[in-house]
């Protein structure tokens, strides 16, 4: 197969022939037919997850169509259109056993704990745990824009934040996460901020739902701003970037009550930001964290996304090819343009 290969941290990635994979037991190999360009995948390349092993593939945000079936799995055919939760679950283990694979005690990601999806081809572990089956509906490349960013924005707004209709939801951060994020909380009657330093982003962030936006470049103090909007402050916060000060803005900004949701990555310099935990203390604010969505609750997201009530597809900035994909992964901490990037030419 095909693929994109990195033997160092850091270092270019190139596109190399490699063996196709073969299915798990348990598991499937999936022929790949979209796979989004996530930060995550920088902060793989760049060296800031340890799970990765080298030389590696990275890709973890994938759509396609069942190519080979292990011995064991039993709901799944050759043929069958599917994504994946960026998260995978084993299916035996407590937290698997309470609903809750996002957090499960051997998760396994395509990408970090093995090969990942900027292929012709992957593995997926644990099939008739993880797999999802898509709607002929939904294309490729839409359904692998949710594999990431769309569906821990969904977990963040819904389950997380138990974001009711009427609320004040602020949105820190309006890449892929936080325009997903924008979407979702407005498709649900929540009344959005949205805040960024790009007009461009701040502008496709309107167009998805957000009420208010906020260009943090440009006013003095975006705590105060988004108070001021809110008239006492956001209900539900949410980090979708992934910075100390963004971070420390979402908590900050809460009215009494109220909920942050840590979704972008705190990884290397940035995995201990100052929290006003007296703040946190005297308004009792809670402190949450999203990471990734169980493969159950896509019937919830997919059923908004039949009827009309959320478009992900708005939120594809462009569409490349495997060859491209390696100058898209290694300026994704550049924050160029607006909008997700999918892999959709193999």
């Amino acid at each position: 197969m095909k693929a994109v290969v990195f033997e160092q941290f850091s270092a270019p990635p190139t596109i190399q022939q490699l063996p196709d994979p073969t299915p798990e037991p348990h598991g499937v190999v999936v022929n790949v037919r979209a796979n989004g360009v996530c930060r995550s995948d920088w902060h793989g390349w760049v060296g800031h997850d340890t799970d990765i092993q080298l030389p590696h593939v990275p890709g973890h945000e994938l759509a396609g169509v069942v190519e080979a079936v292990g011995k064991d799995v039993k709901k799944w055919r050759i043929g069958d259109r599917v994504t994946v939760p960026f998260v995978g679950g084993c299916g035996t283990c407590p937290e698997c056993y309470s609903g809750n694979h996002q957090v499960c005690d051997s998760q396994f990601q395509p990408g970090f704990t093995h090969w990942g999806s900027f292929a012709e081809y992957v593995g997926i572990h644990y099939a008739d745990v993880n797999l999802v089956a898509l709607p002929e509906t939904l294309d490729f490349a839409t359904a692998a824009s949710l594999g990431c960013r769309f569906v821990t924005s969904f977990r963040a707004v819904v389950d997380q934040g138990n974001t009711a209709p009427g609320q004040w939801v602020a949105v820190h951060g309006c890449g892929g996460v936080g325009l997903s994020a924008v979407m979702i909380a407005n498709a649900i009657g929540a009344n959005v901020v949205a805040i960024d330093i790009s007009e461009e982003a701040l502008k496709l962030a309107r167009q998805l739902g957000a009420t208010v936006t906020v260009n943090a470049a440009k006013v003095t103090n975006v705590v105060e701003a988004v108070v001021e909007i809110t008239r006492g402050g956001a209900h539900v916060s949410l980090d979708a970037l992934g910075h100390p000060m963004t971070c420390f803005n979402s908590i900050s900004n809460l009215r009494k009550r109220g909920k942050h949701v840590q979704v972008g990555l705190m990884l290397a310099e940035n995995s201990t930001p100052a929290i006003p935990m007296s703040k946190v203390i005297a308004n009792e604010l809670e402190i949450l964290g999203s990471h990734g969505m169980q493969a159950h609750r896509y019937d919830a997201m997919l059923a908004m996304i039949e009827s009309g009530k959320l478009a992900p597809e708005k939120l594809i900035g462009k569409c490349i090819t495997l060859e491209q994909s390696i100058d898209a992964l290694m300026n994704m901490d550049k924050f160029a343009g607006a909008g997700v990037t999918v892999v959709t030419e193999f």
